[in-house]
């Protein structure tokens, strides 16, 4: 019996190259049938949402660690901008003290300086060094000495009034006393009624008083001491103090009024040294009353 025979097409199919060029065809149609009627777009929808938890899966490491080094990275950025930040602000603090510290050292010695034009010109401007090493006197140090014309017993002077006086010299610097200094004395006058009195310092972080004043002594709270001129070293009416209170016992002879100073001399970096001499007439010299002579007025008998 003779075996049936079939043709070599139907054993072995298309070829490869009959295959891809069916294939390249179809593709072809699909793409332009696509971009014209867009039959395919249902398909691709349907077939990302099928896709999208694959999808997820697989990016979602990756994406952890991005987000893992990126918070990394911006909190070293905010730490660093943060870092700056406080920098910039210490600096500004540090130049706004300093712009203020300077405005106040303006301010200072423009009043200063309106302060020697009211007295003709006539005064030193000094800054002070620094205070006296001990610490229970009241005294500072100025970087004007004998080389800048200063004198002893000079008055040194704030706005606000009397400030202390010239007590030491060195070529270069000189030593202040302080109102305030225990044992330094100052004649006053109360600018209300004229009273004159002596204003005494007891210390540093102490009232200045007014010693020797009888208890009905018109003298009042609130009244302005001034410098009555009557011992030549002070020029009269520079404030001095001013009365903060007054205690009247019975049981004892005098008043003992309490006083704070007019000028700020615990603040102030600028001073004024006064130059203005008073030159005093000479005390009168007190003559010996002359013995009566024996018998001069003897009554005749």
């Amino acid at each position: 019996m003779q075996a049936t025979t079939q043709p070599v097409f139907f054993k072995q199919g298309p070829k490869p190259f009959s295959l891809l060029l069916i294939y390249a065809s179809l593709s072809l149609t699909l793409l332009v049938v696509d971009v014209r009627w867009q039959i395919l777009q249902p398909v691709r929808e349907t077939v990302s949402v099928a896709l999208y938890p694959l999808q997820w899966l697989a990016t979602a490491p990756i994406s952890a660690a991005q987000q893992v080094g990126d918070y990394f990275v911006s909190q070293t950025a905010l730490q660093r901008e943060n870092r700056k930040l406080q920098d910039d602000k210490l600096l500004a603090s540090s130049e706004l003290m300093r712009l203020q510290a300077l405005r106040q050292e303006n301010t200072q010695l423009r009043a200063l300086l309106s302060t020697r034009a009211a007295h003709q010109g006539k005064g030193t401007l000094t800054e002070v060094l620094y205070n006296d090493r001990d610490p229970f006197t009241a005294k500072l140090v100025v970087d004007r000495g004998e080389s800048s014309g200063v004198r002893l017993g000079q008055v040194v002077i704030d706005p606000q009034g009397v400030v202390g006086q010239v007590t030491r010299l060195q070529p270069l610097t000189a030593e202040v006393t302080l109102i305030s200094n225990k044992g330094h004395t100052v004649p006053v006058q109360v600018v209300r009624n004229g009273v004159r009195a002596v204003l005494y310092g007891l210390g540093p972080e102490n009232p200045l008083e007014v010693h020797w004043m009888p208890l009905n002594a018109d003298i009042r709270s609130d009244d302005v001491l001034v410098t009555s001129g009557i011992d030549g070293t002070y020029p009269p009416g520079l404030p001095v103090a001013r009365v903060k209170r007054v205690d009247r016992n019975a049981g004892s002879a005098f008043a003992r009024i309490s006083c704070e100073p007019a000028a700020d001399i615990d603040k102030h970096r600028f001073l004024l040294i006064l130059d203005e001499r008073r030159d005093q007439p000479a005390r009168p010299v007190e003559q010996a009353a002359k013995p009566a002579r024996r018998g001069a007025h003897k009554e005749p008998a």
